[in-house]
């Protein structure tokens, strides 16, 4: 005999999601956001978890361009500006959250943005997660790749691609 539903399940009310929503400086990103907050505030079990991830200094980059090693001043600088970059990212995202009502958990994480998403969706143990589509063409996807893509193909929760009308 299989145990009863629980209360809301039986009234019909979908059960709270534990959802993530990975932002970065686009405004796809923050479009999906928006969409998140207003479509699915009410399946959403807060906090309503943010991500955004700061990408590896390109340390080859800098030291070709200075033709040696680049100085530990340029090193500092360059990491400096990428949290605050971040941190800028991460308070835009709060103020949505909080001109929806929606409570709020942060991360930033460090390293590649597609495979730190899919980690940190994991390991937050989240039941959705929701990335924007940048609306790139084919030739653009496959010299720069797409987090998206690579998010619906390896997170191990699903993932809504929200893409912003034109």
């Amino acid at each position: 005999m299989a145990s009863p539903a629980p209360a809301q399940l039986q009234r019909g009310e979908p059960k709270p999601q534990k959802v993530m929503v990975a932002v970065d400086e686009s405004e796809c990103s923050h479009y999906a956001l928006e969409w998140a907050l207003r479509s699915l505030a009410p399946v959403i079990a807060p906090p309503l978890l943010v991500l955004t991830v700061q990408p590896l200094l390109p340390i080859g980059y800098v030291s070709a361009a200075s033709f040696g090693a680049p100085p530990p001043e340029l090193i500092k600088s360059m990491q400096e500006r990428q949290q605050q970059l971040s941190k800028a990212l991460i308070d835009k995202a709060k103020e949505i959250c909080a001109q929806h009502g929606v409570s709020v958990e942060t991360m930033i994480e460090v390293g590649d943005p597609k495979e730190m998403i899919c980690e940190a969706a994991e390991k937050s143990k989240v039941d959705l997660l929701i990335v924007g589509s940048h609306s790139r063409g084919p030739v653009q996807r496959l010299f720069l790749g797409s987090v998206s893509n690579y998010c619906m193909h390896h997170s191990k929760c699903p993932v809504l691609v929200v893409k912003k009308q034109d």
